[in-house]
């Protein structure tokens, strides 16, 4: 199919020429398209046809893999060693740390004098850590993109979100702690902020 390019109208400004397409652009077809794609002397018609049949196929019904076989194979034996040796040493939910433990406690009615303190030992810290402290916690923000990189892996996703199998469980786990260092970089920066 060939299409006619869009006509340009030129309307002329005092400071820049500005360019605006035509509204409907003209979609008349050639009678005759001539379109070289590939040199195709060299194939017998059998591997013409699957070569047009292979270009020719919608992409997102197509399976593939992030890794190759003998990859995939190595993560899914090492599935035991990570249920025996990496999942041990992770910590129930209920005694994880989170941000508010090393914070100073809103309830409490010594709030407003832990911030002050807080505020009076950060004004020690130079610019330049807090400009590192800035970029750790965008780096931790990115955290969603991370996960959903390691999910497109074959033989460590987590298909449901939920998965019982190692790495799923491993790959959870590590999304969270990771998710609680950039909380509290973000509630210990903001909390440093001068009023």
């Amino acid at each position: 199919m060939a299409l006619r390019a869009p006509v340009l109208f030129f309307f002329q400004s005092q400071k820049l020429p500005s360019l605006v397409l035509q509204s409907k652009m003209n979609q008349q077809r050639s009678s005759r398209v001539y379109m070289i794609s590939t040199h195709a002397t060299d194939l017998d018609p059998s591997e013409a046809t699957n070569y047009v049949r292979k270009s020719l196929k919608n992409p997102r019904f197509e399976v593939t893999h992030s890794m190759p076989p003998e990859k995939i194979e190595l993560f899914k034996s090492l599935e035991g060693w990570a249920e025996e040796t990496i999942l041990p040493i992770l910590k129930p939910v209920e005694q994880c740390w989170q941000p508010q433990d090393l914070l100073p406690d809103p309830a409490s009615e010594g709030f407003m004098d832990q911030v002050r303190d807080l505020r009076d030992r950060s004004r020690e810290i130079p610019d330049e850590y807090f400009v590192c402290l800035v970029g750790d916690m965008i780096t931790e923000e990115a955290l969603p993109t991370y996960q959903t990189m390691l999910n497109t892996f074959d033989g460590i996703r987590d298909e449901t979100g939920g998965s019982f199998t190692p790495w799923a469980i491993w790959t959870r786990a590590w999304t969270a702690e990771e998710n609680r260092h950039g909380d509290l970089l973000n509630k210990y920066i903001s909390t440093c902020q001068e009023e």
